[in-house]
Order: structure tokens, then C-alpha cells, then sequence
């Protein structure tokens, strides 16, 4: 990147008059290793915070074959014909060896891959835990102050993603597709938990009565679990992304969400919560940077991984001994 693209105040200015290829290039630059990429990055996101924190935030999960990306093109288009400028942030599984991913999204996503009101940002996962893009959150802001109104974040559907998007968002939405006659026993009770909605897809053909059926099961389900908040009972609905049934049933719910929330006050405090989490997040990733960057700590981590693998060390006292070389 040349110093020009690197000045975080040509940039920010960029981004705010709503340049997609400056949005693009910031993001690249967020996602960065690279210590001057990191120090220009964090100066960018502090500078562009005034203009974030106005869009509906919706994380989106469900099991393979649930019909993620399908529904985001479909709910998206339908956005988009409402006036609304969406930004779709898709994180794929990396390669737990070579680091590599799955960046398919935009043909996944036909319809909002070509639409002027819609940016779609493949990310992938790093290895970071679960499945999560480390600068995710980073990316959600500056796509925010570029002036989207609606970001979506779809989770991989794997180990603990759920639950980092859960964090990073104001609704979170579980996809499930009737038909496969172990509704509820597939679907985990963490992630029921999490929920603030559960749409069931494919309503449509022959498979609307199995939906329904579905979706009147899911709602007993519902009634056993504590709710997330006294202000909000989990819906559970059907819809047809390939159709485009109920669609706008599915979003009426989230700004009914929203309203409801933000009266009670919820909505803000749980904005709050999320940013102290984020701070503890990013805390946590530079502790570990630390572990790995010093190459003293680097060989004590060797020898104490061998040790405790033979038997000759606790794990305990290991920690104790790298922690002390941290100074802590």
C-alpha cells in the first residue's frame, strides 16, 4: 500500500462519502498482520467511531444445507428494494493446515454480487476461535460508517462461532429446513439459547406442511427455555428463500426487535456489554501475540510443552513459570 493509502484521514473521508474501493482497501488494511498496517487501522476505526453504531447488526447461522447464503440474497435484495444499504461480512473456514479459504460468497450470492446498495466482504477465519474473523468487528464498523444500514454477519455454523457473532450483533437469527425428521433433536440447545429468532426455510412445494409443523414444534421447545430477555419471546417462523415467502415477515421481526429493545433500554445496554467484551477480546489476542512473538517465552513454551507431555511438569506450574517471564 502506498503512504497515500496509508493516511487514515484520507481514508476516513473516503469511506464516509461512501467510496466502495476505499472500504475495500481499509478492510484489507484491518485485516492486516503488519505493525504500521495495525497502527494506521486502529487510528482509522477511532476516527470513523462517530459515524458507526446506527446500523441493525444481524448475525446469521444454521447447519450446512440450511440455506445461509441463500436467505442473505434473498433478505438482502429485499432490503435493498427497501431502501436500505447492506453490507454482508461472510466468514469462511480456514484450513486448519494450509490457512486457506473458501471465498465463494459472491456466487452464493447472486443477486446482491451485482446490486449497487449491497457489499459483500469474504473473510477468512484465521484460525481464530470459532471460526470467527479476529477483525470482523473492525470490518462491521467501518462498513457501518460507509454508510450500510444493514450488516450481516454469516458465521461458519461451527464450534463456538455461533456464539462470538452472538456477541458481536444486536439479532441473532438460527436457520433450520424442515423435512430431514430430526428437527429438534439436531438443533443444539446452546444455540437455541442465543437465538432471537428461528426461521424455518424451504416453506414452499411440498414441503410447507412439514415447515409448519416444524416451526409449531420449535415453538413448544422455546416455551421450556428461559428467555434471553423479559421483553422479547423467541419467535419461530417459516419462510421460503428460494420463493421469497415470508420474507418480509422474517424482517418485520427484527425491527420489532429493535423497537421493543431499544424502549426497554436493552438494546443499548447490551451494545455496551459487546464493546467490553471486545476490549477483553482484543486484550486476550494481544496477551497471546505476546506468547508467540518473544523468543524466549517461545523456547520456554517448548521446553514446558515437553515437560508437561512427559510427566515431568505440572501443567500448573508451567503456567507459572511462562507467566513469570511475562512479568505477570
Amino acid at each position: 500500500m502506498s503512504a497515500r493509502s496509508l493516511d487514515s484521514k484520507v481514508l476516513s473521508t473516503a469511506i464516509r462519502a461512501g467510496d466502495r474501493a476505499t472500504l475495500a482497501r481499509a478492510i484489507t488494511l484491518v485485516e492486516s498482520t503488519r505493525a504500521d498496517h495495525r497502527q494506521t487501522a486502529h487510528r482509522l476505526v477511532q476516527e470513523l467511531l462517530p459515524s458507526t453504531g446506527k446500523a441493525i447488526r444481524l448475525g446469521i447461522t444454521g447447519a450446512p444445507g440450511a440455506g445461509k447464503s441463500t436467505t442473505i440474497d434473498a433478505l438482502g435484495s429485499y432490503l435493498t428494494g427497501q431502501g436500505h444499504k447492506v453490507a454482508v461480512l461472510a466468514v469462511d473456514p480456514s484450513s486448519s493446515r494450509t490457512g486457506g479459504s473458501i471465498l465463494g460468497d459472491k456466487t452464493r450470492m447472486a443477486r446482491l454480487a451485482i446490486d449497487a446498495n449491497a457489499f459483500i466482504r469474504p473473510s477468512p477465519s484465521s484460525g481464530t476461535l470459532g471460526g470467527v474473523a479476529a477483525k470482523t468487528r473492525e470490518t462491521m464498523l467501518l462498513c457501518e460508517a460507509a454508510g450500510y444500514d444493514v450488516v450481516i454477519v454469516e458465521t461458519v455454523g461451527v464450534g463456538q462461532s455461533e456464539t462470538a457473532v452472538a456477541d458481536m450483533t444486536d439479532f441473532f437469527l438460527v436457520l433450520m429446513v424442515a423435512g430431514t425428521g430430526d428437527e429438534l433433536q439436531g438443533i443444539k440447545k446452546g444455540i437455541v439459547e442465543l437465538a432471537d429468532m428461528i426461521a424455518v426455510n424451504k416453506a414452499d412445494g411440498d414441503n410447507i406442511a412439514r415447515a409448519n409443523i416444524a416451526a409449531a414444534d420449535l415453538r413448544s421447545a422455546l416455551h421450556i427455555l428461559s428467555p434471553r430477555s423479559p421483553t422479547w419471546t423467541v419467535p419461530a417462523i417459516t419462510y421460503s428463500a428460494l420463493t421469497g415467502g415470508g420474507i418480509d415477515t422474517l424482517w418485520n421481526h427484527v425491527t420489532d426487535y429493535r423497537n421493543k429493545m431499544t424502549a426497554s433500554g436493552e438494546f443499548a445496554a447490551r451494545r455496551r456489554e459487546q464493546q467490553v467484551k471486545w476490549m477483553w477480546t482484543m486484550l486476550e489476542e494481544r496477551l497471546t501475540a505476546r506468547l508467540r512473538s518473544d523468543p524466549a517465552v517461545r523456547a520456554k513454551l517448548r521446553q514446558a510443552e515437553s515437560a508437561v507431555a512427559a510427566g515431568a511438569l505440572s501443567p500448573t506450574l508451567a503456567v507459572e513459570e511462562i507467566a513469570g517471564l511475562l512479568g505477570l
